[in-house]
């Protein structure tokens, strides 16, 4: 069987990176739908998802740091609250095409849609990788809940449209969409997908705006992508402010 149709069950099984107990997820835990998700019992060990990152290319897993639902550990992923076949494929999406429309639903009284902001340096994948590694080792080192979990996915952008996660569904019904825009924010900031809560994303981010005016133009493209993380902030300026030199991006959906 070629590499790309393995199932997951059959890539986590020809692991060489020695995994923890855990086990298999199906959407809505349903024995007739195939696993979409291998979650961890527990917290994984420190340096873990740094290794099967640096094997995604050769496994095709890409790794997540997952967190539940404040209050309720199983959730969502525990229970398989997981809708792959809602999801449709990102690179069918126009990540400028998407940012514009939400930016017009989203941005009442705002100006126009500034459009796509240019990355400010040219970003080694390497680097890209290292920044990741560092963010997976900080969130493990914090006092939230963490478990490990597994994806057949070419990229971790796409992980999240292929489990089925639709954490930001009050703003993006179809996943992919988001994952359309992580893989434009991949290629222009060294974006890498590192953790996923119940409604909630942490990127690693190895170019960052490294001024106020490229901040504001990066602020614009979140605002159109998770308008609540904005409007807790003192408006676009505000936001923008903590985006200079940020290694890493949270986003969270009401």
């Amino acid at each position: 069987m070629s590499a790309k149709r393995l199932t997951l069950p059959a890539r986590v099984k020809a692991l060489a990176v020695p995994l923890p107990a855990g086990r298999h997820i199906r959407p809505d835990l349903d024995d007739d739908e195939p696993a979409v998700l291998w979650l961890s019992k527990t917290s994984p060990p420190p340096g873990l998802w740094e290794e099967l990152r640096a094997a995604h290319s050769v496994t095709g897993l890409w790794p997540l740091l997952l967190t539940h639902l404040d209050g309720d550990p199983a959730r969502p992923w525990v229970e398989g609250e997981l809708l792959p076949d809602d999801m449709s494929d990102p690179a069918t999406h126009d990540p400028a095409a998407l940012l514009s429309a939400w930016w017009a639903a989203s941005a009442a009284g705002q100006d126009g849609w500034p459009g796509l902001a240019p990355a400010s340096v040219t970003v080694h994948p390497g680097e890209a990788d290292a920044t990741a590694d560092r963010e997976a080792a900080a969130l493990l080192a914090s006092r939230r809940p963490w478990r490990l979990g597994l994806a057949a996915a070419g990229r971790g952008a796409d992980a999240l449209a292929v489990i089925g996660w639709d954490g930001p569904v009050n703003h993006a019904g179809d996943t992919a969409h988001i994952s359309a825009v992580l893989r434009s924010w991949e290629e222009r900031f060294g974006v890498r997908v590192v953790g996923v809560g119940f409604a909630e994303l942490f990127l690693s981010v190895a170019a960052p705006p490294a001024t106020a005016d490229e901040a504001v133009a990066v602020a614009a493209e979140h605002f159109a992508f998770c308008p609540d993380n904005v409007w807790s902030h003192d408006g676009l300026p505000g936001y923008a402010a903590t985006l200079v030199g940020a290694p890493a991006w949270h986003f969270w959906w009401d």
